[in-house]
């Protein structure tokens, strides 16, 4: 009874130490990717308002309300980098042995990494799915006002940007220049309009929005549905206003990476119904084609549908690759794969102690410097692996639940298999 007690208070000391040191290193950690994240991600967004001379209060604020996005994405690497860390140094100092010769299991030290693994990846997600949200509903109200007083912070040089109906393709910008710029957008007709310019000022008409002054202007208009009939004319001035609202909802749009999960979702739902109802109506117009096209070859030369059958037949062809085009909508692809993404980043602290703890036993020496060196490369390895999943996910229309999470099972399996053998030896 005397050895049972004593060997439940060892094992209890031990499962106190490991977890104490690994959340230690995980803290420090944490700071370490928090403050790269924090300088790629944050500190670039502010200089780049700064340019448009924002107040210094509001950017901080701006960077306040990003906050929760970065903790989010540092927690994984944190967990795999501090694990890493603690576990190499218990095992080059020896320290892992001695707990082993005392009659200690690999269980003894698996286990309190893979707690603190368990309720990293429940704050991460927590972060993930709540605060960001929240942040983001903050960050769109203040940069809302911080737009209506300075709406240039939608106008950068050689970019496309689309304001709600216009699309604004921008060349180098020198001050209030602008080189070369097209503008598309729609008349109050509806037809179709292309604007180019080779020389436009930009003016910051305040409350109203922007004014662009381009000059050496060629415009061009067509109709929706006859592309033939079209205008074109030439000025040396034409004066072009953006007004503040458009500029307004074009900032504060909520995007997938912006929700919830359970919002997300019901985003999903909604879009994929409103999908099958449009792709029900190509395949209706395709069918109606088909029959139409098949009625022309019964009747054959001389009838008035024979005539029209190529008409038919392009029709067909138009509506039947419409459909197929359609199920691969990208917004709905970009919808799914955030939704798996924000399961999968949180709980890559999960899969990662599985992989960090059979790898830490096998340093010597120095292990804490071999930990962070395996701990960094990891991470960027699983970095790659995450955004090439998305890629493929939006490119070639791979699962967008084996694009977010196969990262995570690789790390499960390859660091489940080492658990295993190094059990057995």
């Amino acid at each position: 009874m005397r050895n049972k007690s004593r060997t439940g208070t060892i094992s209890g000391t031990i499962f106190k130490y490991i977890f104490k040191e690994t959340t230690f290193s995980f803290l420090v950690s944490f700071f370490f990717f928090f403050f790269i994240f924090f300088v790629n991600q944050l500190l670039l967004m502010a200089q780049d308002i700064l340019t448009k001379k924002v107040p210094f209060d509001q950017v901080a604020l701006l960077v306040l309300f990003s906050i929760p996005s970065i903790i989010a994405m540092s927690a994984p690497f944190a967990t795999l980098l501090g694990t890493l860390i603690t576990i190499g140094r218990l095992s080059s100092d020896n320290e892992i042995l001695v707990m082993l010769t005392s009659g200690l299991s690999y269980r003894n030290i698996f286990v309190p990494t893979l707690l603190v693994g368990i309720l990293v990846s429940m704050l991460s997600f927590l972060a993930n799915d709540v605060l960001l949200p929240m942040g983001t509903i903050e960050f769109s109200r203040l940069y809302r006002k911080i737009l209506t007083s300075t709406p240039a912070l939608e106008i950068e040089a050689n970019s496309v940007k689309k304001i709600k109906d216009t699309v604004v393709i921008t060349g180098d910008v020198t001050g209030k220049k602008i080189g070369d710029m097209v503008i598309l957008d729609k008349t109050g007709d509806g037809e179709r309009r292309v604007i180019l310019a080779k020389g436009t000022e930009f003016v910051d008409a305040g409350k109203e929005g922007i004014r662009l002054d381009m000059e050496n202007a060629f415009i061009h208009s067509s109709k929706e549905i006859e592309r033939r009939d079209y205008d074109y004319a030439q000025t040396s001035m034409i004066r072009y206003r953006i007004r503040t609202d458009e500029l307004i909802q074009q900032a504060t749009t909520v995007s997938a990476r912006e929700m919830s999960s359970r919002d997300v979702l019901v985003s999903i739902h909604e879009k994929e119904k409103n999908l099958v109802s449009v792709i029900n109506d190509r395949n209706s117009r395709a069918l109606q084609a088909a029959l139409e096209l098949e009625s022309a070859l019964r009747k054959g030369p001389g009838s008035r549908e024979w005539r029209s059958r190529d008409n038919f037949l392009a029709a067909f062809n138009r509506e039947f690759q419409a459909a197929q085009a359609l199920t691969q909508n990208r917004d709905l692809l970009i919808y799914r794969l955030e939704f798996y993404k924000k399961f999968s980043i949180p709980f890559g602290s999960f899969a990662f102690i599985f992989l960090a703890v059979p790898l830490g036993l096998f340093a010597k020496k120095s292990g804490q410097a071999v930990g962070f060196i395996l701990g960094i490369i990891i991470s960027v390895v699983y970095w790659a692996f995450l955004l090439g999943g998305q890629n493929m996910g939006m490119r070639l229309g791979v699962s967008p639940f084996w694009c977010m999470w196969l990262p995570n099972i690789l790390a499960f399996g390859i660091g489940l298999i080492m658990c295993i053998n190094r059990v057995r030896k």
